[in-house]
């Protein structure tokens, strides 16, 4: 676990371990300034993620995205649609563009339902890609 979590505190900004993990003592860190609680169920439980367990994170920038994104799919990570992705530990994350709400929720029906359109052709999401949608410009997956 004490990987697990060094690895997302070195992903995330504005992120640290606040207590450490020990014996019965869950780790206590922040990613991007929220709080987070990891315990260990050792070898007493089978446990498994799956995408009912799955954190979004919402995006400023092109860039972010794409530094989330890459640094949760190496090692092992594994991508998929619409800007889901499950990292080498078995969590999923959903990276989105924060722009991807913004024009999704356009009061412009079709403008928005291109957005979707485009967005669901896509592995990573593309800012970029996903503007041109919404301005009307064919996009390719």
């Amino acid at each position: 676990m004490a990987e697990a979590v060094d690895f997302y505190v070195s992903v995330f900004d504005d992120s640290s371990v606040i207590q450490p993990a020990g014996a019965a003592q869950p780790a206590i860190f922040t990613l991007s300034g929220e709080r987070f609680m990891a315990f260990d169920g050792g070898d007493v439980h089978d446990f498994t993620f799956s995408g009912a367990n799955s954190f979004f994170v919402n995006c400023k920038t092109a860039d972010e995205v794409d530094r989330l994104w890459d640094a949760l799919i190496a090692d092992g990570g594994e991508p998929m649609q619409c800007g889901w992705l499950t990292d080498k530990f078995g969590v999923t994350w959903q990276i989105v563009p924060e722009l991807l709400g913004q024009l999704m929720g356009d009061e412009d029906r079709e403008k928005a339902n291109r957005v979707m359109q485009a967005m669901l052709k896509m592995v990573k999401l593309d800012s970029a890609k996903l503007l041109e949608a919404y301005e009307g410009e064919p996009v390719e997956a």
